[in-house]
């Protein structure tokens, strides 16, 4: 039986995050729902490869591997597909022995409006459209980037790096940065050093896993020999003295990250390489960009960020 979905930490993940599905969608956009339904059910015993967001779940459905007794964290399936379509997806999560059982399937909807119901404190699409709607309804959600995938199956650990501003925090002082100069910005966090921001989009995620994290060092007390698996990391772009407001905020609220990174303006790529998350979320696309191709990025389309400039034309 099940664990009540409201004593867990979920996440909402779709289909075209989870898997590989180009040659799926391919077939849908030359030939049509038809003909994308016989491919899929032709190929129903054929698993989908592995996607963006794969090592990411796998690692995070792992958790309760480790805490069977609290089993604290479920991925939930939301997809636009039809539940026959869905068929081959579900063969594909069985195959890869991910412990996914709660799925949605919407027949060609979008699935933002059930991130609430399923208690998901994430939403993982590779549909930007979807993701800017849950945002603006005030949803946890972000666009899984295209990258390669790496699985490293000798590498258990779970390692997510954040942005702070417009992410885990909101954007009221990426607004005073917007609207002025860095100057201004110092001035601004440097004056409110003892005022903790306003939540963001995944502060709630962000919380939750500080609560995972707990249940680590609990286990570590437990037994000194016990291998953790979960890392967190802050990668932002801003440098002393505007550091002392994050470091408030974080206390305020009683969580903690692993590994802070206060780069000042530095190209996040070069921490990134070095740390190798296997999720990186920001709110701006700008920094959702590595060398290699190899970093699992994520758009969190939230705040000034995200706001289109209006041009005299419009």
């Amino acid at each position: 039986m099940s664990y009540p979905i409201e004593q867990k930490l979920v996440i909402a993940v779709v289909s075209s995050a989870l898997f590989d599905l180009s040659n799926s969608d391919r077939v849908f956009r030359e030939r049509g729902e038809k003909a994308y339904r016989e491919y899929q059910e032709t190929h129903l015993t054929k698993p989908l490869r592995k996607g963006v967001a794969f090592p990411f779940v796998k690692r995070f459905l792992s958790v309760n591997q480790k805490f069977p007794k609290q089993c604290p964290v479920e991925v939930v399936l939301l997809s636009r597909n039809s539940v026959i379509t869905g068929k081959r997806v579900f063969h594909s999560i069985h195959h890869h022995g991910l412990d996914i059982s709660r799925a949605a399937f919407l027949e060609g909807k979008s699935p933002y409006a059930y991130i609430p119901a399923f208690n998901a404190s994430l939403f993982l699409s590779a549909n930007a459209s979807d993701v800017s709607q849950a945002i603006d309804y005030g949803h946890p959600a972000g666009t899984v980037l295209p990258s390669k995938v790496v699985d490293n199956e000798a590498d258990p650990e779970l390692r997510i790096a954040f942005d702070f501003d417009g992410v885990i925090a909101d954007d009221a002082s990426e607004r005073v940065f917007k609207a002025g100069s860095l100057e201004d910005f110092q001035e601004h966090e440097t004056s409110r050093s003892q005022i903790p921001h306003s939540p963001g989009p995944l502060a709630d995620l962000f919380r939750k896993l500080s609560h995972l994290q707990k249940l680590e060092d609990q286990a570590v007390m437990d037994d000194p020999d016990y291998r953790r698996i979960l890392r967190i990391a802050i990668v932002t772009a801003r440098n002393a003295p505007s550091h002392e407001r994050v470091i408030t905020t974080l206390e305020h609220w009683g969580v903690d990250a692993n590994e802070v990174f206060f780069l000042g303006g530095m190209k996040k790529d070069r921490i990134l390489k070095v740390l190798k998350p296997h999720m990186f979320f920001d709110d701006q696309r700008s920094h959702l960009q590595s060398d290699a191709g190899d970093i699992p990025m994520v758009h969190i389309p939230f705040g000034v960020a995200n706001v289109h400039p209006i041009t005299p034309s419009e």
